[in-house]
């Protein structure tokens, strides 16, 4: 058994616990068909029935698949979205997990990135996942800064964190693979202040420049920068002030994540931070649109309630 195989077995045997007396719904769509094969194929052995779907891909995170790709997904007892754009953020995904579908989510996943983190020790990654979760979910105020001008308080108190542990084996259990991050949503029109992306964002990649994000009242009502900048300031437009929401507040735990541009590893880098814009209604928040576009934070400093978490990119809970 090849690397690939070996780490896509990882991901359905382990990861998301495929029995016997279950069906397996793989969505994807042209760019990751090959690559959702490879996970189809490691399934079958372990399941009653595999099922693969594509469509077309989306244009935004946070998109809905087509029907009746939400039905299916209702109707069985795991889902795999290998997709280019995450469907973690959608009704679709909300409702098959409300139905008791396990669902894992994928999006922009690549060979490399699937061989690597798929190695990773999910146990502990689990244990420091609770662990950052229960801190999270404690705190009343979060400070996010760092050397290059990040500084953003977020009001959290009273909001419950979720940890996305990357072992999903209970019915209506859901999150990314791979993954390792806490996170939760600020109080929707509370944040204040700046945040300055220097790692990647969702959608656009490795950013070229530092993206500054001004936002007051919980908007975020400037972007500069460079070309990046523009076009994150261009997805916002496009979609609407909605679009401005900060959504979320993200630590990274996973140890073997890298830096690579793509969001749904890179926010799992432990010793940073991401802030997310858009929709949070998968986090028990009020907005509810077709799109979320994280942002990461290298070497961040975060307090809670004056606490240190992270200090210059290093945890203080690892």
């Amino acid at each position: 058994m090849g690397a690939l195989e070996s780490a896509a077995l990882t991901a359905v045997r382990d990861c998301l616990g495929l029995k016997r007396n279950e069906v397996l719904l793989v969505v994807t769509d042209r760019a990751l068909a090959a690559l959702a094969r490879v996970l189809a194929d490691a399934a079958r052995p372990l399941a009653r029935e595999v099922l693969l779907v594509e469509y077309a891909e989306r244009e935004l995170n946070g998109q809905e698949p087509p029907a009746p790709v939400p039905t299916a997904m209702a109707g069985v007892d795991v889902v795999l979205a290998v997709t280019s754009k995450s469907i973690t953020h959608t009704a679709s995904r909300r409702a098959a997990t409300s139905a008791g579908a396990r669902v894992a989510t994928m999006p922009g996943i690549t060979e490399d990135c699937l061989i690597r983190t798929m190695n990773a020790d999910y146990h502990v990654i689990a244990e420091r996942t609770r662990r950052v979760t229960d801190l999270l979910t404690r705190a009343r105020l979060a400070r996010l800064t760092t050397k290059l001008g990040t500084d953003i308080t977020l009001p959290i108190e009273g909001i419950p964190a979720i940890a996305s542990t990357g072992l999903i084996l209970k019915a209506g259990e859901w999150g990314n693979l791979p993954s390792g991050e806490a996170y939760l949503r600020p109080e929707e029109g509370k944040s204040e202040g700046v945040v300055v992306v220097d790692g990647a964002l969702a959608g656009i990649g490795m950013v070229t420049e530092p993206v500054r994000i001004t936002v007051k009242g919980g908007i975020a009502v400037d972007v500069a920068g460079g070309e990046s900048a523009q076009r994150f300031a261009g997805q916002l437009d496009r979609v609407g002030r909605l679009a401005r929401n900060v959504a979320e507040l993200g630590v990274g735990t996973n140890d073997r994540a890298a830096l690579t541009g793509k969001i749904l590893e890179d926010e799992k880098i432990l010793g940073t931070v991401h802030v997310a814009f858009g929709n949070n209604a998968s986090m028990g928040g009020s907005v509810d649109i077709p799109f979320h576009v994280d942002g990461i934070i290298l070497k961040p400093t975060l307090t809670l309630d004056g606490e240190p978490l992270l200090v210059d990119g290093k945890p203080r809970f690892a």
